[in-house]
Order: C-alpha cells, then sequence, then structure tokens
C-alpha cells in the first residue's frame, strides 16, 4: 500500500496549523484556575504557576496571546476556504489537519469556560455520592473539594438523561482522580467532534459530493468550533454528533435508527428537540413518495435552530458563544450560499472575541456588558454590510459579463 507524499504546500499549511494549534493548546494552561491544583509533580506545579502568571498577572500580554491566536486560527481558516472552493485542497488533507487539531487539543484545559467541571460533578453525585443530580446539586456537598474551583455550584443537573449515561461510566473509570477523569471527558468530546465532521461528510457524499471539503472545512476549521469543542469541550458538540448522525440515517431511510438517533441527541441536551417537526416532514414526503427538497429541508432546520439560540439566550439572560455550535452545523448544508457563509464566519469569528474583555480585565462586571453588546451588534453589521455588499458585486459582475456577451454577437 503506497501514501501520497504531501506537497511543499500542504506541508506549510500543516507546519502554520501546527503552530496555532500547539500555541493555543499552551495558552489554554494560562488560565488553570488560581484554586485548582492541576499536579501534585513539583516540576509541574512550578510550570503551570508560570502560566497562571501570565493569565492572571500579566493580563494585556495574556490578551494579546490570545488575540495572535485567534487571528492565527481565522487567517488560516479563510485561506482553506477559499482553496476548498477553487477544488485545490485533497480531503486527505483536510482530515489530517482536523484530526491533528483534536489530538493536540484534546490534551488542553477548558480554558474559556467551567462547564466540563460541572459535568464531571454531576457524574460523581451518582458514582461517589450515589445520589441523584436531578434532587442534588454540587452545593449540597461543601466538603468537595472540587467545589473551590467550580462555578454555578447552585444549580442541579440540566440536560438530558443521555449525557449522564455517556458520562457515569467516565467517572467510574476515572477512579475518582481528577486528571484522569477530566481527559476522559475532553476524550469523549474530542470523539464527538471528530463524529460530527465526519457524518457532515457523509451526508455530502449523498446530496452534494463536490462540495464535501468545502463542508469539511467550514465546519471542522471553524476558530469557534474548534475552540468551544475541543478546548472549552462543551457537551453541544454530543448534541451535534447525534443530530447530524440521525440525519444521515434519514437520509438513508434507516427512520428507525433515525428517530433512536435523534431521540439520543435530545437526551443529551433538549435543544435539538425543535428538529421534531422537519424530520417528521422528511419522513412524510419519503412515505408519500415525493422528491425532498434538502436545501428547503437544511433551511427550516437552521431556522429552527436559530430560534433555539435566541431563546437559550433569553432564558439565561446572555449571549454564550458556543450557542452558535448548533447552527453552525447545520448552516454547513447551505454553506454554498454567500448569504450563509459570510454571516457564519464573521458572526462566529467576532463571537471569539467576547473573550478578551475578561481576558484583560479579569471580571465580567461594568463596562463588560455594554462592551459585549456592542460587539455582539458590530459582528451583525459587518456580515449584513459584507453580504450586501458582496451581492451588489455579484450583480456587477453579471451585468458586465451579459454586456460582453451582447457585444460579442
Amino acid at each position: 500500500m503506497t501514501t501520497k507524499k504531501l506537497s511543499l504546500t500542504e506541508i506549510v499549511l500543516l507546519g502554520c496549523y501546527g503552530v496555532v494549534f500547539f500555541g493555543l493548546f499552551l495558552y489554554s494552561f494560562t488560565q488553570i484556575d488560581l484554586s485548582l491544583t492541576f499536579s501534585r509533580i513539583a516540576f509541574l506545579r512550578e510550570l503551570v504557576g508560570s502560566f497562571q502568571h501570565i493569565g492572571y498577572f500579566d493580563r494585556p500580554l495574556s490578551t494579546y496571546l490570545y488575540l495572535a491566536i485567534v487571528v492565527g486560527l481565522t487567517v488560516l481558516y479563510l485561506f482553506f476556504l477559499r482553496r476548498a472552493a477553487q477544488n485545490k485542497l485533497k480531503k486527505t488533507f483536510v482530515w489530517m489537519v482536523i484530526g491533528f487539531g483534536a489530538i493536540v487539543l484534546t490534551f488542553s484545559y477548558n480554558a474559556f469556560s467551567y462547564d466540563i467541571f460541572n459535568y464531571m460533578f454531576d457524574a460523581k453525585i451518582i458514582t461517589y455520592y450515589h445520589e441523584n443530580p436531578y434532587m442534588q446539586k454540587a452545593l449540597d456537598y461543601p466538603g468537595d473539594p472540587m467545589l473551590s474551583f467550580m462555578r454555578w455550584t447552585h444549580r442541579v443537573y440540566p440536560y438530558g438523561p443521555v449525557w449522564l449515561g455517556l458520562t457515569v461510566p467516565l467517572s467510574f473509570l476515572g477512579f475518582q482522580l481528577f486528571l484522569p477523569t477530566f481527559f476522559l471527558f475532553k476524550v469523549l468530546l474530542s470523539i464527538s467532534f471528530i463524529g460530527a465532521v465526519f457524518f457532515i461528510g457523509k451526508i455530502f457524499q449523498k446530496i452534494k459530493p463536490e462540495r464535501e471539503v468545502f463542508a469539511l472545512v467550514f465546519f471542522g476549521l471553524n476558530p469557534l468550533v474548534i475552540i468551544e469543542s475541543l478546548v472549552s469541550g462543551h457537551l453541544d458538540i454530543a448534541m451535534i454528533f447525534f443530530s447530524l448522525f440521525a440525519l444521515y440515517a434519514m437520509i438513508q431511510k434507516k427512520y428507525v435508527n433515525s428517530y433512536i438517533l435523534f431521540f439520543l441527541s435530545v437526551g443529551v441536551k433538549f435543544v435539538t428537540a425543535v428538529l421534531f417537526p422537519v424530520f417528521i416532514a422528511v419522513h412524510f414526503l419519503e412515505y408519500k413518495k415525493q422528491r425532498r427538497h434538502w436545501e428547503l429541508v437544511f433551511g427550516m432546520s437552521l431556522i429552527l435552530l436559530i430560534t433555539g439560540v435566541v431563546i437559550a439566550s433569553q432564558q439565561s439572560g446572555n449571549f454564550q458563544p458556543w450557542y452558535l455550535l448548533v447552527p453552525l452545523s447545520f448552516a454547513v448544508f447551505l454553506s454554498h450560499r454567500y448569504y450563509i457563509l459570510i454571516p457564519s464566519v464573521v458572526i462566529s469569528v467576532f463571537a471569539l472575541f467576547r473573550y478578551v474583555p475578561f481576558l484583560y480585565l479579569g471580571n465580567w462586571d461594568a463596562p463588560v456588558p455594554r462592551i459585549l453588546s456592542a460587539l455582539m451588534l458590530t459582528s451583525y453589521g459587518i456580515a449584513f454590510v459584507v453580504t450586501i455588499g458582496y451581492f451588489i458585486y455579484r450583480h456587477i459582475v453579471v451585468v458586465r459579463k451579459r454586456k460582453r456577451g451582447i457585444s460579442d454577437k
């Protein structure tokens, strides 16, 4: 069996992504909570302390490093999108980059969110305290050492039972040791990320195989998807994995499997429940032997998921960047449309800048909420202006081509 060697361009691009991925991996450890003893080994403890010094006591440097990483990810992302649109990227190479990033960032610290600690403690309530996380909360165990670095300790378990089914075994396997359990959770979420990208590719092989590589880049190398799935480790990516798997089964007309997978997705987190009417409609059309217009299906799904994000933001009282993971996972199926592509890229990248005020100031107090609101509105405005600008540009180009065609005749 022979393998093709990487071209010089591919080696350079892989090297650039390697530098940024490794930089993000290292940077994540600057955000280790000061109350968390990440390792009892003296050398590692001192090393972690030097990273924490940057994150907590040299905030300007920390902010500049973060911005450099986000800009690096964004520039490479845009370059890959362009090359994919020009059919200048091989699928195997794109998968190499995505896989490399997943491996490196699986071992990163959850720099921008404390949610993974809550997931760990929810499972711990079952495996260690032998109680019900739907009834008990972290604050009910004041002697537990995890409380010193957790957030949202006052809430009971808010997710579906499937997530417990996935994480309770990891809690057992971790033997109540922090680091093994932590990395087992990160591995689960990284596998979910790889699985989500895999089924995006499989779906495109069925509906639009010529767009598969672009779709893999659109979702798998999106800076927000990388940071929120692989670094921060939000369970949304597991929910997305099951929903995409369910969609693939639906396309293959394996309806029983599709509904089972769909309910597994809802059982992780309830957001994807809004897609139930879409699955029913697709099944009904197939039953009636009518053509399924996939763009319409994906468009309705995207609208429903965006509505879910808006409702979630209103319920929590604040928009969070990882809320965009779910709509992005279905926007990918319409990413060949510039009015989907441009807003998706602009808004998702700008969402990562929401961490900048906190990294610089160390708190979410005023004027940070006002800055975040202005940042969000700015991203919407830029997305709108660029989309309209591109529409006008396309119109001008079409008019010129028509005039040239008439003059040639």
